[in-house]
């Protein structure tokens, strides 16, 4: 029952988080399923690839959520997206083979900085300065492969990279938020694939496992963060969420040092 409750948790705070930033919700599943993963049966040595495919595949139903809430607000350029998935696709899918041949304990590391790093962005409010516009096809696929493969590495949902990227496009703020939700689910979605195919036959996975995507977690977690993604979405284009994203800044500094010194 205990563990089931902080799943439900888990999945309502990524929840609103996908909605108000355009993030999957990843930085705060991955750490949380870091902790409960080993409790499930879960090795220590394929823990981290299992929190990141499960992270993954939440992200999956929670960039569906999102999306919708951001495309009926009008937040949703899909030109862009469509010219950013297929290098989104593939960088994913790298993403996911790397961390199958990388060990828990580095995973581990690499998640750490990445939160650390993003914590810092927000804190700082740092961005990329407005260029031109965006690039062409080929420029954006490349965007696209280095967006996919990072994210996918860390199990996110790519909304901390893609954000300030498009902002630095000259596209409006909640625009950049929303195409952002919305380029989550092919990273989510072929990220999740890779790592349930490479997990295959992995041993020290928990029972009920499909490769490294823990199905029990999955299930727990998505059905309130597929609830509570549409509410942040309204926050997103209703308030303004300087206060809230400093404060997730910090506690994400908080995440990442617990990561790197533990």
């Amino acid at each position: 029952m205990e563990t089931l409750v902080v799943f439900l948790v888990t999945g309502a705070a990524a929840g609103v988080l996908a909605g108000l930033f355009g993030v999957g919700g990843g930085l705060i599943i991955v750490p949380a399923l870091a902790i409960i993963l080993p409790k499930l049966g879960t090795a220590p040595e394929v823990v981290m690839q299992s929190a990141i495919g499960t992270s993954l595949a939440v992200i999956g139903l929670t960039g569906i959520s999102s999306t919708r809430s951001h495309h009926a607000r009008g937040g949703v350029i899909w030109p862009i997206f469509w010219q950013l998935a297929p290098g989104i696709v593939i960088g994913s899918l790298i993403g996911a083979t790397v961390a199958h041949h990388v060990g828990s304990d580095t995973l581990k590391k690499c998640v750490g900085v990445g939160a650390m790093l993003i914590s810092i962005q927000m804190l700082a409010d740092a961005a990329p300065k407005a260029g031109r516009g965006a690039p062409g096809a080929l420029g954006l696929g490349i965007v696209g492969t280095l967006i996919g493969g990072l994210s996918a590495l860390i199990g996110i949902g790519g909304g901390s990279l893609t954000v300030p990227y498009l902002t630095a496009c000259n596209i409006d703020m909640r625009r950049a938020v929303g195409t952002s939700a919305a380029c989550g689910m092919p990273i989510a979605w072929a990220g999740a694939a890779g790592f349930a195919c490479n997990g295959l036959g992995v041993p020290g996975l928990a029972p009920w496992s499909l490769g490294y995507v823990d199905i029990a977690a999955f299930a727990g977690i998505a059905v309130t963060s597929v609830l509570t993604a549409p509410l942040g979405a309204r926050l997103a284009h209703g308030l303004p969420p300087k206060l809230l994203k400093r404060a997730f800044a910090i506690f994400l500094a908080g995440i990442s040092l617990r990561m790197l010194l533990s």
